[in-house]
């Protein structure tokens, strides 16, 4: 059985994050239809890209390419920007309902796309899914009350240095849980 091939984390940290500042300044520089298009010329650059390096499409990179490229192309088409305001909106619920359904399934989706860069007792993989999975709900209400409040702009800052950030740390704030439920043979 062959070992599945994987991106360097700085470069599948660009892959990830490069769409999403791409839009930010282009939003700056040209407003929210022009960055809107090149949001999903980034994001399909990205996944071929991704496909290229690895000869595999990442299921989530996948499914937040379908739904990038549905809600631009309706803010495009419409000339709407509700459309891709609602983007990270159901993104996160979509997550987060996975998670959960995953859970009551009793098969931790986490552990599916996670398997490779750690390894977690049951308890553990049942746990961080749980609060991923809260935490994707709780980035859904935010967005909700950023851009039905807010500018546009405010809303598009909110995204990179509001929405971002919180993810990191929240991911940060992990570290001890991921720490406590490793497997004995792979704790340090």
């Amino acid at each position: 059985m062959t070992e599945k091939a994987h991106l360097n984390p700085m470069l599948k940290l660009v892959l990830d994050l490069g769409p999403l500042v791409l839009f930010f300044l282009a939003n700056a520089k040209f407003g929210i239809f022009y960055a809107t298009g090149i949001f999903m010329a980034a994001v399909l650059v990205a996944l071929v890209v991704s496909y290229i390096l690895i000869r595999r499409l990442p299921v989530m990179t996948v499914v937040t390419a379908v739904i990038v490229g549905v809600f631009g192309g309706l803010t495009i088409w419409l000339a709407d920007e509700t459309f891709i305001k609602l983007k990270p909106t159901i993104i996160y619920v979509l997550f987060s309902v996975l998670l959960f359904g995953g859970l009551a399934l009793r098969k931790p989706l986490l552990e599916i796309v996670f398997d490779q860069m750690f390894h977690l007792t049951e308890e553990g993989w049942r746990k961080l899914t749980i609060r991923w999975a809260i935490f994707f709900l709780v980035l859904a209400v935010l967005n909700e009350i950023v851009w039905r409040n807010f500018s546009t702009d405010t809303w598009v800052s909110f995204k990179v240095f509001g929405a971002l950030p919180l993810t990191f740390l929240f991911a940060m704030a992990q570290v001890p849980l991921l720490n406590k439920y490793a497997p004995p043979e792979t704790k340090d």
